[in-house]
C-alpha cells in the first residue's frame, strides 16, 4: 500500500507540471496527444479518426470532441478522404505543427526534470 500510495501522489503531481506545460501553449494532455500523434505518422500528417481513436486507446467520442476543438483553433483540419468519399481524414495545420513545434520542447524539458531525480539502471 505505501508504494502504491507514493506511485498514486507521484502521478498526480506529474500530472500537474504537464497540465502546466501543456496549458502555457493552450494546449491539454489530450490535445497534444492527437497533435503528436499526427506528426509521428509522419508526411502528409494525416489520419483517420479511427486510427487516432485506436492509438489513443479512447472512445470515438472523446476522438470526435478533441478534433472539434482543435479544428475551431485551426489546428487540424477535416475532409473527405479523395479516394474514398465516406472516409475522414484529419490532417495537422501549419498552425498545428508551429503549435507542436512549440510545446514539444518544453513539454521534454518537463519530463526532465520530472525525471532528474532517478537513477540510472546499473549495468
Amino acid at each position: 500500500m505505501a508504494v502504491l500510495g507514493r506511485l498514486k501522489r507521484l502521478n498526480r503531481f506529474a500530472e500537474a507540471e504537464t497540465r502546466r506545460t501543456f496549458a502555457a501553449h493552450g494546449l491539454d494532455a489530450a490535445s497534444f496527444d492527437v497533435l503528436a500523434t499526427l506528426r509521428r505518422n509522419g508526411p502528409p500528417y494525416r489520419l483517420t479518426p479511427a486510427a487516432l481513436m485506436r492509438d489513443a486507446m479512447v472512445t470515438s467520442g472523446a476522438v470526435t470532441q478533441r478534433l472539434d476543438r482543435l479544428e475551431r483553433r485551426g489546428l487540424v483540419e477535416r475532409a473527405p478522404s479523395p479516394d474514398d468519399g465516406r472516409v475522414v481524414l484529419v490532417t495537422l495545420t501549419d498552425e498545428g505543427h508551429a503549435v507542436l513545434d512549440a510545446t514539444l520542447p518544453d513539454h521534454l524539458a518537463t519530463e526532465a526534470r520530472l525525471l532528474a531525480g532517478l537513477a540510472p539502471r546499473p549495468a
